[in-house]
């Protein structure tokens, strides 16, 4: 994958990643702390991460906005979600049982 250009001037903030040789066919080999390989610090794009982190709280807004719709006795009152950012700028959120021995930042959401 070409990295030079218009993307080598972009504005990037440092992240720990781990290399993964299967995703980068994928154009996205870095995951934070995705596998048990060492980590490298690179710095991920701030354009490419800034929409993808906005698209995805804005789909989990809404998602949010339809659980606390449906009421009941137990009324949705805040959320909690851990994510993973790749090199490439991609967002992955972290199930529970990838949580254990995973380190993520976590998005906190409340009503």
């Amino acid at each position: 994958m070409d990295t030079s250009g218009a993307a080598a001037t972009e504005p990037t903030l440092p992240f720990w990643v781990s290399f993964d040789e299967e995703a980068e066919e994928y154009g996205d080999s870095m995951g934070l702390f995705g596998n048990r390989q060492e980590a490298l610090l690179r710095g991920v794009p701030l354009g490419v991460l800034r929409k993808n982190l906005a698209d995805a709280v804005d789909a989990l807004q809404q998602v949010f906005a339809d659980v606390a719709a449906r009421g009941g006795q137990l009324p949705l009152r805040e959320a909690q979600l851990s994510f993973q950012v790749t090199a490439g700028g991609g967002v992955q959120f972290v199930g529970t049982a990838q949580m254990q021995g995973s380190r993520g930042i976590v998005l906190v959401f409340r009503q």
